[in-house]
């Protein structure tokens, strides 16, 4: 299958915890899929409830409506709860 320019696949990097990826690793070795593959699922089937959890209603709902907002400035005064500290952005 043929992807349109504005609808090719990214590479994001991740750092995960060697248990996470030694679970991902026996993912893919048992059946013959691709570590990405279960990546990607991981990611479809949770990103609606990270948008729920973390961003305002509104916004989800443009979301869902198909009208994805820009970002903009992004409030990092909200601590990431996934963060270990050593990833900062700023």
């Amino acid at each position: 299958m043929k992807r349109a320019a504005e609808n090719k696949l990214r590479v994001v990097a991740v750092r995960i915890d060697p248990q996470i990826e030694q679970g991902l690793r026996l993912l893919a070795q048992t059946t013959g899929r691709g570590q990405s593959f279960f990546l990607q699922q991981i990611i479809e089937r949770g990103i609606g409830a990270m948008e729920e959890a973390w961003l305002p209603a509104e916004t989800v709902a443009q979301i869902r409506s198909g009208d994805v907002p820009q970002v903009g400035h992004v409030d990092r005064s909200t601590p990431d709860l996934f963060s270990s500290g050593e990833d900062s952005e700023t």
